[in-house]
């Protein structure tokens, strides 16, 4: 059973304390993130990026995969089903496949665009329980594709789309996809807070989660990021331990090279990671 993502993020942003999105690639992945959000008692949303949906031969699948895994694994933690980055068209195939949360990435049209775009959406969304997000500003690294330097979102726009009735705004704050380079600057806490009195109570999100310090995730915690993205790390640690398995020969050692014995120590680390995170957001045993 999914669920929309409106409910867990506003506990979330009442409670002081962020959900974390970890991005799906495939079925290993979908069943560590599962499997470790159940047995630490934590809400999660399950993003899929529209190449990571491709990959996956579409939306629809994607989406059976998840309800029965949720079936066939009795998770009984709320799981949303998200859109990540989402462009128009692809908004309407992940309605129409059955997600339950989706995210419009207008931030590349000319803002009353977006604004006419988002405004369409909330309708459809409303109507049907799915929660939405949106964004402004655009956050840098590389995203499917597009390449930006992490800007700051200017905080009257980020109300202008608030204001239009989404349940979740993605504020560029200095964050980027990916690997942070050596020369990046930190978040802009100045950047986040005042765009966080300008949007009160509405849930901000957080791109771009691999390798910002602890610090300061804890304390965009604090200034109202509810929703934090985690990709990049999972891929990392999981690319790491499958290296290893390799390296030490494992794959050569009786049936190593059966993809359940070789792909093990990679959903293992996807684990672990998501472990980390979970404890890291405060969200364990909040679901």
């Amino acid at each position: 059973m999914l669920v929309s993502a409106k409910e867990m993020l506003e506990k979330a942003k009442a409670g002081h304390y962020a959900v974390g999105q970890f991005n799906i690639n495939n079925l290993e992945w979908t069943k560590s993130i599962l499997q470790t959000a159940q047995e630490m008692n934590s809400p999660v949303i399950l993003g899929v990026s529209e190449g990571a949906g491709k990959y996956m031969t579409g939306f629809k699948t994607v989406a059976a995969m998840v309800k029965a895994m949720i079936e066939e694994m009795n998770i009984t933690v709320p799981v949303a089903l998200h859109l990540d980055h989402g462009t128009y068209d692809g908004c309407y195939k992940c309605i129409e496949a059955g997600f339950s949360s989706i995210m419009f990435d207008g931030s590349h049209y000319p803002i009353d665009e977006n604004v006419a775009k988002t405004k369409e959406l909330v309708e459809v969304c409303r109507e049907k329980g799915i929660s939405l997000e949106a964004e402004v500003g655009s956050i840098g690294g590389e995203e499917d594709g597009v390449v930006g330097m992490g800007e700051c979102a200017d905080p009257k726009e980020c109300k202008m789309i608030a204001d239009l009735g989404v349940d979740m705004l993605a504020a560029g704050i200095g964050n980027i996809h990916g690997k942070y380079p050596a020369n990046w600057q930190g978040l802009s806490f100045e950047t986040l807070d005042a765009i966080q009195q300008l949007t009160g109570a509405m849930p901000l999100v957080l791109h771009g989660g691999t390798g910002i310090p602890a610090d300061m995730i804890k304390k965009a915690i604090d200034l109202g990021v509810s929703k934090i993205n985690v990709n990049t790390e999972c891929q990392l640690a999981f690319a790491e331990a499958t290296r290893k398995y390799i390296e030490e020969g494992k794959d050569q050692q009786g049936k190593g090279y059966d993809p359940r014995k070789l792909l093990a120590p990679g959903a293992e680390a996807i684990k672990e990671t998501v472990r980390e995170k979970i404890e890291l957001f405060g969200s364990a045993n909040k679901a």
